[in-house]
């Protein structure tokens, strides 16, 4: 599932106040049919909720190997590196920058290695928020394309706050517009499109709903 929506809208906000690091003061956050509401991200994390943050989503300081086994940090130490070696073989790129420090990555090293650390802990709702910020367009569509569309097909319920709307559309089966904090439109990517009042709720905030040329600014 993708949320999509304008500048300011709330997507962010929204999926703090779902992890539990944000009070909701009102409605009802559900992990299937029992009620999480304001609970702890480390009590979501031990029910099967992974979360990779826009910003400071890994250790800089720590090795790409030692980012892993963070990861793993409510696991027995037996089961970590069974977990990282799997791992691996869904991000096999990240198996020779193990001894690397994580601040010597590219963006899209990062980002890769950002998911692969909560996915560890073998969660069975990710949740992504803004995954493709400051990646260029040929890396932002790599990670939605391949990367995204690789963790739905092991099974991961994925919610997705993304401001690259059109590339957001092409990888979700279910897409939410939010505009000021409120849910506007709701269905699958081919129904949004296809309604007339679509686009007018971005009008003045841009979506990358028109052809792009590459640039980040087309595509917001």
């Amino acid at each position: 599932m993708a949320v999509i929506g304008p500048n300011g809208a709330g997507k962010s906000t929204l999926l703090k106040s779902v992890i539990g690091i944000l009070r909701v003061t009102s409605g009802h956050v559900l992990l299937g049919t029992d009620d999480v509401t304001n609970h702890p991200p480390e009590e979501l994390a031990r029910r099967g909720v992974g979360y990779v943050p826009q910003v400071q989503d890994i250790f800089e300081p720590l090795t790409v190997l030692e980012n892993l086994e963070m990861g793993g940090y409510l696991l027995p130490p037996a089961r970590v590196r069974t977990r990282i070696d799997e791992v691996t073989q869904v991000f096999p790129a990240l198996t020779s920058m193990l001894k690397r420090r994580a601040d010597k990555l590219s963006g899209g090293e990062r980002k890769m290695l950002a998911i692969a650390r909560v996915l560890v802990l073998d969660p069975r709702v990710l949740i992504l928020d803004e995954p493709t910020a400051n990646l260029s367009p040929k890396l932002a569509d790599n990670l939605l394309q391949e990367q995204v569309r690789r963790l739905a097909e092991m099974g991961k319920a994925v919610l997705l706050v993304e401001q690259r709307a059109r590339a957001a559309m092409q990888v979700a089966s279910w897409t939410s517009v939010l505009v000021s904090g409120t849910t506007r439109l709701e269905g699958s990517p081919g129904e949004l499109l296809g309604r007339p009042d679509f686009e007018e709720l971005f009008l003045g905030a841009g979506t990358g709903l028109k052809p792009s040329s590459g640039s980040e600014e087309e595509e917001r």
